[in-house]
């Protein structure tokens, strides 16, 4: 089965007012050289192969040779834009490999392949349509994981750094019965991952959007699991949408989790995981007090998806207040709260 029809679609949310103050006060919001549209002018387009010669379902797009050459020089000063801030000097270094068109997917992004020209080395980075959900998802992944994320928005175009890593679904197939694996640190990574992603209500972490970094270190490998794809931010309606532990395709991991981690122990690396989440709300307490005042304040679901999610969470919180929540940004909000024990942090129409 494709991934195209294993991937949720969603509706698209238009980035709103306040949305827009908040990017460009912290500088997520500038003029970029090339928006999502002009990358759809292609004359032609051919499947992307891999290795084994298999089908990726990405498409290689091919541009008429002065159109091409004017969109390859603006893509070229967005990754430097990305990667160094804008400095101009690399640009020489630099050519544009690809452009590859994702024909699955909720965003339908484009991969752009750069290229150093003097030692071949490259890298990625994405071109996608804008959507206010994904950039909220984005933004929580900055400020309440342990990972930086960068990435700039120019209207409804939305342009993101690759996240380098082994995919969820190629680390199940060719890594987790490796010699080498350093299988307890793995569970216990997945099982802090699995609690980071319902915190902040980050959904489907199918294996396939998420990746395994894995760092050497003076004894055995370190491991850490990254959410990749930022598109059901708090969107879906089933509680259970927002833990990885439940995707089909993640058994393998959470059966080694299950044999290797016992009750009372993976409750100490939820509970250390909370702590940390907790500890990152006091390095940047205004600029998550701005993202939540306008994330509960705009629409970034359906009410039935809404009403759902607020009943069941409320279930398990054993709390009424979820039962009035008016947004998903709300909901967010308050199961941060509740999940981390920070009365300051629910939205700020429940402390008045």
């Amino acid at each position: 089965m494709s991934k195209e029809n294993l991937q949720q679609k969603k509706q698209f949310f238009p980035i709103s007012g306040r949305l827009r103050e908040y990017l460009t006060h912290y500088k997520r919001e500038m003029s970029l050289p090339v928006e999502y549209e002009n990358l759809l002018q292609s004359v032609d387009s051919y499947p992307l192969m891999n290795d084994k010669n298999e089908d990726t379902l990405w498409q290689t797009m091919v541009y008429d040779q002065h159109y091409g050459k004017d969109i390859f020089e603006g893509l070229k000063r967005i990754y430097v834009l990305l990667r160094s801030g804008g400095d101009s000097k690399i640009l020489d270094n630099l050519y544009v490999d690809r452009v590859d068109y994702c024909t699955f997917g909720n965003t339908k992004p484009f991969r752009i392949r750069i290229v150093n020209q003097y030692n071949d080395n490259h890298d990625y980075f994405y071109v996608k349509k804008a959507d206010a959900s994904r950039i909220y998802g984005l933004e929580l992944e900055q400020l309440l994981s342990p990972n930086e994320i960068n990435f700039h928005v120019d209207r409804d175009t939305l342009v993101e750094e690759h996240i380098i890593g082994v995919p969820g679904d190629d680390f199940i197939e060719n890594y987790l019965k490796r010699e080498d694996l350093n299988e307890v640190r793995l569970a216990k990574e997945f099982i802090k991952f699995n609690e980071r992603c319902f915190v902040r209500l980050l959904g489907d972490m199918r294996a396939y959007n998420y990746v395994v970094e894995m760092t050497p270190d003076f004894e055995q490998n370190q491991y850490r699991v990254r959410a990749i794809d930022f598109d059901q931010q708090c969107y879906e309606g089933r509680k259970s949408f927002y833990l990885p532990q439940f995707f089909k395709n993640n058994l393998p991991v959470v059966k080694l989790c299950s044999n290797l981690i016992n009750v009372e122990t993976s409750h100490q690396y939820q509970r250390e995981e909370r702590t940390l989440i907790k500890r990152r709300f006091n390095v940047a307490p205004t600029r998550i007090t701005r993202l939540r005042e306008s994330m509960c304040d705009d629409r970034i679901s359906s009410d039935e998806k809404l009403k759902r999610l607020r009943t069941e969470l409320g279930k398990m919180h054993h709390d009424p207040r979820f039962e009035k929540c008016l947004t998903m940004g709300e909901l967010t909000f308050l199961n941060i709260a509740v999940a981390l024990d920070l009365h300051s942090e629910v939205p700020s129409r429940f402390l008045q």
